[in-house]
């Protein structure tokens, strides 16, 4: 496994940190960061392919780069992910994995993050700790468990076949999974993928990394570090657009009753 700087990086970085100004009614944050390939040797070997020793140090490696990021005053988040096949963003066959070290919390991790914090403040418990439980006594959604690992397609999906990929610790910050936690994590991300491939016939897929940002460490302890898988199944239109409302056409029990 070997860990390199994008050839054509989304982000670069500048010693003297990220400038922010307004520009008339605009408020402006530049882009300055860091983007990373995770690269494997094998060409032919997807993520689920991987042997469990490549696919436990692929995730360590993730963990440990991002450690290295964690001191960069320019790093407010570290967006991890991987786009397998063209529909999903691949623009090379190879397998790899990016890494975009960003001076901004992202939007949709924010949405999580500020659903997690309401959902705190009024129950006094993590609201990822209360769907795991409810999740293993339905049975419905679930797809694959291990001793430390849960993987089920969300209540509402966003996206057909979407799942979902928890810890059943506490874990709020990815950076602090120890090695084996984060093993199987790793087992239960492969048997999804392995799944999805199987009974979806190979479709295009993205996988990624919400975890709590690297500032304000205490304000986030709330909240539940995860990993989203979404296959490439169907196209927003113009609702879905307009709105932000997506359409599911697919159930998430019909969609776990096939994956399992």
């Amino acid at each position: 496994v070997m860990v390199v700087k994008n050839k054509y990086p989304v982000f670069v970085h500048k010693k003297q940190g990220v400038n922010k100004f307004k520009k008339g009614p605009y408020s402006v944050v530049e882009g300055i960061g860091h983007h990373d390939l995770i690269i494997t040797r094998n060409h032919h070997k997807n993520f689920p392919h991987l042997n469990k020793e490549t696919a436990n140090l692929v995730f360590q490696a993730f963990r440990d780069r991002y450690l290295m990021l964690f001191n960069d005053p320019c790093v407010v988040y570290v967006s991890i992910f991987h786009n397998w096949g063209p529909k999903a963003g691949a623009s090379i066959y190879h397998p790899h994995y990016q890494m975009i070290a960003l001076p901004v919390v992202p939007p949709d991790v924010n949405h999580s993050l500020s659903g997690s914090l309401r959902f705190f403040k009024k129950h006094k418990k993590c609201v990822h700790c209360t769907m795991i439980e409810y999740e293993k006594k339905e049975k419905k959604r679930v797809i694959y468990e291990n001793e430390g690992a849960i993987v089920f397609t969300p209540f509402i999906s966003r996206e057909p076949f979407e799942l979902r990929i928890f810890p059943k610790k506490h874990l709020p910050y990815f950076e602090n999974t120890l090695d084996n936690d984060l093993e199987l994590i790793v087992d239960a991300l492969q048997k999804a993928l392995l799944k999805i491939e199987k009974r979806l016939k190979d479709p295009d897929y993205n996988f990624f990394i919400h975890t709590a940002p690297i500032l304000n460490k205490e304000k986030y302890k709330n909240y539940h570090w995860h990993i989203e898988i979404q296959p490439k199944i169907s196209i927003s239109a113009g609702f879905e657009l307009s709105t932000g409302i997506e359409i599911t056409v697919v159930d998430p029990d019909e969609a776990a009753r096939v994956l399992r």
